[in-house]
Parts: C-alpha cells; structure tokens; sequence
C-alpha cells in the first residue's frame, strides 16, 4: 500500500513538473506573421524592427518577410505563414486591388488578416491599421500653396504630380489629397500625373526628366508619394540647378534621411513624416490580441468596396526646415548629427 501510494505521489509530481515545463513553451506558441511589400525604402527596416520587439514583448513569436514590391512572390510568401501556422497576418499589400483573395484563403483556414498601411480594396479584411494617406497628400499640397505664396505672392505654376504603384490604393489615395488641393486653386496648372511601377525612384527621376524637358524647366512643383521617387526628383533638378527650394517645390513622403537632409540642406521643402513606430507598434499589438481573441478598439470603419473594415489611425506630421529639430530629431527619429552631420 505505502508502495502503492509513493509510486502515485512521484507520478503527481513528474505530472506536475511536466506542466510546468510545458507552460512557458506554450506561451511562445502564439505565432504571428508580418509580411511587407518590400524593404526597397529606408523606412521598413524601422516597421519591422519595431513590429517584431512590440510583438515578442507581449509573448508571440514573429515570421517576416517582405515581397520585393512583386504579387507573385508575396502570394508564395503568405502561403509560407499559413504553412507555419500564423494564427494572425498583417499584410501590406503589394496590389491592394487582388489582395483580397489572400485574405479569403486565409479567413477559410480561421486565420485572421490585419491590413498595414496599404488598403486592400474590394476584398474581404478583418482590420486595418494605417495612417491618413489622403492627408499626406493634402499636407503636401497645402505646403505647396503656402511655398507658392512665400515665393510669388499669389498661388499659381505649374504642377507635376509623382504618384507610386498604379493602382495602388495608398497612392491612389495620397495623390488624391494632393490633387483636391491643386483643384482648389484655379491658377495651378497639372501638367503632369505619373504612377511608377514599384515606386521606383529611377522612373521618377525619367518622368521629371521628360516634365522638365517638354516645359523647358518651368516647374514650380514636385508632389512625390514617397521619399524614395522625391530623391529621383531630386537628382533630376540637380541636374539641371533646380534641387533649391527657392527656385522648385519638392514634397516627399516617409521621412527617409536623405530626404531629411535634402530639407535640411534646403533641397527638398517638405517631407511627411509617417510615425513608423506607432503605426508598427499598434499592428503589432492588435495582432497579438486578435490571436488571442481579445477586442480591438477602432478609431473609424472604412468601406474598401467590399465590406466596412475596423481600422486604427496613427499620426502623421510635416517636416520643413523650420521644425526638423522640434519633430523629427526632438522625438529620437534621426539625431542632429544624422541630419546635418555634425
């Protein structure tokens, strides 16, 4: 009997010391997947980073990867996170207009999808997190006009608008605030609205080239979805000793350094600085509370043509040479000696 009972007892506790092994294994089996559409900009070495420390940080384990700006290799990607069991995957799209049917494969496997930065469009999405892309484009033209008033007194030139992937709904959306502020004012002349396969800066370097050439260098503005085609804009007006914004408006967005330093130096005059950290941060933490099957608390539904989509919205800001020191370097993005390399 006493046999009996101790050989019970050592059972117990091997029972009990196998669960306790087992339980912090189990807590890092929550998986979640982050898939970008590329790492060609700067700025997507700081999602990632940020993304991936929030996401450990609350306990999940992260499979990354990124597209290189191509819908085939993001379809075999996201294959390979369904395949290692990603109960939640935050995508950014490389077409918003077909992405909807990764989603579909997804949802019919359980597995929840969260929309980062890019919206997918008439496509089934179970959240979004993103920033206010057509107030980016507003932002750059209102600072368009406000440049235009500083350098001629009244609001008019011509205007040359360089947009990013076609079809794509963040650069749909971003030209479009863009363009509202342009039509507002009858004196602005568009001569010029380019979409760019896979944002390329090099084509948006051949497009103002041609702009340049067939108006005889008489552009007043450049409005770049991203910082990435401002830098091709950039070396275009170099070329010609026009990189002054005394003499053109260049607007970027993403706030890559070099474009931090073009404003700085005076070369570019505006840059919109799209927050990488809340936007990473949050789609990190809603990942990790939709696995778990915790709420999320939406800041607005959004209809992309399909259905309303639950989305987060995080801040962006205008950097000019004026207030580089209190945005960009005051809150640690870039340090003083990053930007003007002291």
């Amino acid at each position: 009997m006493q046999r009996t009972l101790t050989k019970l007892f050592t059972m117990a506790v091997a029972g009990l010391l196998v669960l306790s092994l087992a339980g912090p294994a189990a807590a890092k089996t929550l998986k979640v997947g982050f898939l970008l559409k590329t790492m060609q900009e700067e700025r997507y070495q700081r999602d990632k980073a940020a993304f991936i420390k929030k996401a450990e940080d609350m306990g999940a384990k992260v499979y990354f990867d990124s597209a290189n700006n191509d819908e085939q290799t993001q379809l075999m990607k996201f294959e390979n996170l369904l395949a290692k069991g990603c109960q939640v995957i935050v995508l950014q799209p490389v077409n918003t207009g077909t992405a909807g049917a990764m989603v579909k494969a997804a949802n019919d496997e359980g597995v929840k999808v969260i929309g980062y930065d890019s919206l997918l469009v008439n496509g089934p999405l179970d959240y979004m997190v993103m920033q206010d892309s057509w107030a980016v484009g507003k932002l750059q033209g209102e600072a368009m006009v406000e440049w235009l008033k500083a350098k001629k007194g009244k609001v008019e030139g011509n205007v040359a608008l360089i947009m990013g992937q076609p079809g794509d709904s963040n650069a749909a959306a971003m030209s479009s605030g863009a363009l509202e502020i342009i039509e507002q004012n009858p004196g602005l002349k568009l001569v010029a609205k380019q979409s760019h396969e896979g944002w390329s800066p090099d084509k948006a370097m051949a497009t103002a080239e041609n702009v340049l050439t067939k108006y005889q260098n008489n552009i007043d503005a450049f409005i770049c979805n991203n910082s990435g085609m401002a830098r091709g804009v950039i070396s275009a007006l170099d070329a010609q000793g026009l990189a002054d914004v005394n003499k053109v408006f260049v607007a970027g967005s993403d706030a890559d350094l070099v474009n931090i330093q073009y404003v700085a130096q005076g070369k570019q005059a505006v840059e919109i600085w799209k927050k990488i950290n809340p936007l990473a941060e949050t789609a990190a933490e809603m990942a990790v509370k939709v696995a778990k099957g915790e709420e999320i608390k939406a800041d607005k539904n959004i209809n992309n043509g399909f259905v309303d989509v639950p989305t987060v919205v995080t801040p962006v800001v205008p950097v000019t040479k004026d207030n580089i020191d209190s945005t960009i370097i005051a809150e640690g993005f870039y340090t003083k000696a990053q930007v003007y390399g002291q």
